[in-house]
């Protein structure tokens, strides 16, 4: 849910369809925040063209989320 603490940043997460076994493919979006001022949280696969990220809130001011910061590999030219 929306009131769920994210604790820390996600790190090279490979984001993979419900059910899909082995390594990435081409388009299987690959997320990392793992850098000073990076905040994404958490990724959830909806789609091929649709994921939902929820951004950490700031650390001196958590009641806001107001900037993201992270970084997006492996996509594939139509996405």
């Amino acid at each position: 849910g929306g009131d769920d603490i994210i604790a820390g940043n996600v790190s090279k997460y490979a984001v993979l369809p419900a059910g899909y076994c082995g390594q990435p493919k081409k388009g299987h979006l690959i997320f990392d925040a793992c850098f000073e001022s990076g905040n994404l949280g958490r990724v959830d696969h909806i789609t091929e063209f649709e994921y939902d990220l929820f951004i950490r809130p700031d650390t001196c001011n958590p009641r806001f989320r107001v900037w993201f910061n992270f970084t997006v590999e492996n996509v594939k030219e139509s996405q």
